[in-house]
């Protein structure tokens, strides 16, 4: 049993009509709850808001039968708070159980009002999707167009800008050493659980056997950092040249023996783990020590193959992390950032600051999504008439499709201009597009500050609904922000510091 929201208040209840929040603040928290009360106190948006839970959540739940269930507006709540405040779960649940205004929000409160444990926030919060997150974003941008559209306008014109950026994953640096040992240490502690699960012997001693894996790894690294600190200035003495490239070559043999020794040690492990896993019973244990067991044999394939025989591994074949394979090695040439580990993902904002639009670009460039991307922005939004681009997403089948959705599109051109193309990209209104589009860099560190900076989620499942929540939280407190910027015209200052009072 899950019901929509509570309507019904309680004794000693604080309406939602009558939250008020203080409008010279500039906290996050303020304008988020501003732009959800805006959703919820609009009928029609409210509906709007909650068929799609109803459909997206409860749509396999009875609303009459069952165990209770957390309404769904609270739901949605928790999730929008979690990544428009860039919180945990451990401070969320401290925020939803004790501050007042988010209480309020949450149509709780009073005398005996409702309070939930972390783990039933994880649980509820988890069950957004980025499909239902995506069409409530939709929302909120339409009640923000509805704020900004001049007297007499149906709908305001949209002028949009695209750009790119990483999203990082929640991983450390990768190393073929490092990834084999992070690989064998899920082995062991999964293990362990089968055996105690389906009484395996072999495994009770694994605290002692992954010490001797971590201890070659440790090893391993000290020798390369000494290999590396050793290539100093070039000395003009030949017999210290020699006695250095004897020292070199001494380390280089060690490190190759110390390999060695790991891939052994790793391959007795891993053979031993097979052999086992054919004897468990399905369980989800034993589905994830396979895949682990997985990433083992190719982080050892790979050792194998580089260190011992000198290949070099393509990049199709390397995975960056075994907790997070979706995880890219991306090089944008930025200065002082010679890599990032994430995934791309690409935003269509508009003039008022609302996100129209984003993509998930997994081994994809800027011009592989241009026009996709484009195209599913006009259809939410016919109202988009132009919109500007970096030379990145530029191709000439780029060009002319986007020329086809798109009454103007500012695409400078890559390489050489022509004399023709040169005048265009020279003209006034193409030169003040690419001024405005500068502006999607401010959009993007917004973004970073709502949760977009590093995905502590796992998963790509996690990942997807990470940057629909963050990007819906973006939304929200864009239209908040409108709203206390009218709030405030219409609102002398000392009768808001009284109001606050």
């Amino acid at each position: 049993m899950r019901n929509q929201t509570a309507f019904q208040m309680l004794l000693g209840q604080t309406s939602v009509e009558k939250l008020i929040l203080d409008l010279k603040c500039r906290d996050d928290i303020p304008a988020i709850l501003m732009g959800l009360k805006a959703l919820y106190l609009d009928p029609t948006l409210r509906a709007r808001v909650l068929k799609i839970l109803e459909e997206g959540i409860a749509k396999n739940a009875s609303l009459a039968h069952g165990r209770p269930g957390m309404d769904l507006w609270k739901i949605l709540v928790m999730g929008v708070l979690r990544y428009g405040a860039q919180l945990d779960f451990d401070r969320l649940h401290d925020l939803v159980n004790n501050h007042h205004n988010i209480r309020v929000m949450l149509l709780t409160g009073g005398f005996g009002g409702e309070k939930w444990k972390i783990e039933t926030i994880k649980d509820n919060v988890t069950l957004l999707t980025p499909e239902i997150l995506d069409q409530i974003s939709q929302v909120a941008v339409e009640a923000g167009h509805t704020l900004v559209k001049k007297n007499g306008e149906e709908k305001p014109d949209l002028s949009g800008r695209c750009d790119s950026f990483v999203v990082k994953t929640d991983v450390h640096y990768p190393t073929d050493i490092s990834l084999l040992l992070d690989a064998i240490r899920r082995i062991f502690k999964l293990m362990l659980r089968l055996s105690l699960f389906d009484s395996i012997p072999g495994w009770r001693q694994w605290n002692h056997r992954y010490k001797k894996v971590k201890k070659l790894v440790r090893e391993i690294g000290r020798l390369k950092k000494l290999l590396r600190d050793s290539k100093g200035r070039p000395s003009i003495d030949p017999n210290k040249v020699l006695a250095k490239q004897k020292e070199q070559e001494s380390k280089n043999q060690e490190i190759l023996a110390l390999h060695r020794d790991l891939l052994t040690f790793g391959k007795e492990i891993v053979s031993q783990a097979e052999e086992d896993l054919k004897k468990c019973r399905p369980h989800k244990n034993k589905e994830q020590a396979e895949i682990f067991v997985g990433h083992a044999n190719r982080q050892m394939d790979q050792i194998q193959r580089r260190v011992l025989q000198g290949e070099t591994i393509p990049a199709a074949e390397k995975v960056y992390s075994v907790f997070e394979p979706h995880t890219e090695w991306i090089s944008k040439g930025k200065a002082g950032v010679p890599q990032e580990l994430g995934v791309m993902v690409s935003i269509l904002e508009d003039q008022h600051g609302f996100v129209l639009h984003h993509m998930i670009m997994q081994k994809q460039t800027d011009s592989d999504v241009a026009v996709q991307i484009v195209k599913e922005a006009k259809n939410r939004f016919p109202n988009l008439k132009s919109c500007s681009f970096d030379k990145g997403f530029h191709s000439p089948e780029n060009q002319s499709s986007l020329a086809e959705i798109l009454d103007d599109v500012y695409l400078p051109k890559k390489g050489k201009l022509s004399a023709e193309r040169l005048q265009e990209e020279m003209s006034e209104p193409f030169v003040n597009a690419r001024n405005r589009h500068s502006a999607v860099e401010s959009g993007i560190n917004c973004l970073e500050h709502h949760g977009l900076d590093r995905c502590l989620d796992h998963g790509m499942d996690g990942f997807k609904r990470c940057v629909s929540l963050s990007i819906l939280s973006k939304n929200l407190h864009q239209l908040g922000k409108l709203v206390l910027a009218k709030e405030r015209k219409r609102r002398p200052a000392k009768t808001v510091e009284l109001a606050a009072a």
